[in-house]
């Protein structure tokens, strides 16, 4: 079976972001992720899209929608924003500077990481003119644009955290 590592990953990440999401996406704060899950879509439509255009990164094995989009299903439209729907929830807002800068870093890094593994073992993700520091500078980024997306819509939106 060819690409066997490949869908082995691809699958085995929907299964554990699916677990993950059961698991520590409270009943009563189901519409607390839902928001961050879709405006993480906005961003990485955007970004996503722009770099698989550019031919920056490419995806040359993927299991869902091959021929209708260039980016990976799985991990931009999936696992990228579930991550984010959970560092939104459990972003520690109380805590210190120090705290938070190592929240960002650990998710961040964590990402970054898989995203190097991929790279370098499997054919699910090509750098072209990318390198990871920029995948990590990129997802720091997008996380604390939707961390202030949420801050500012259930500060001033029409739905409150329950």
């Amino acid at each position: 079976m060819r690409y066997k590592l490949e869908k082995s990953i691809e699958v085995g990440a929907w299964i554990a972001t699916i677990l993950l999401l059961i698991k520590f996406v409270p009943k009563k704060r189901m519409r607390e992720a839902q928001v961050a899950f879709m405006f993480k879509h906005v961003i990485t439509w955007i970004f996503g899209l722009l770099v698989v255009e550019k031919n920056l990164i490419s995806y040359p094995q993927r299991l869902f929608f091959k021929k209708a989009i260039k980016s990976s299903f799985t991990f931009e439209y999936f696992v990228y924003p579930a991550l984010c729907a959970l560092f939104n929830l459990y972003y520690p807002e109380r805590k210190n500077a120090i705290k938070k800068f190592l929240y960002y870093f650990f998710h961040t890094g964590i990402i970054t990481a898989f995203e190097a593994f991929a790279v370098r073992y499997t054919k699910l993700i090509n750098y072209h003119k990318w390198r990871w520091y920029w995948s990590f500078i990129t997802i720091w980024i997008t996380y604390y644009i939707s961390h202030l997306y949420h801050k500012w819509y259930f500060k001033f939106g029409t739905f409150t955290k329950e």
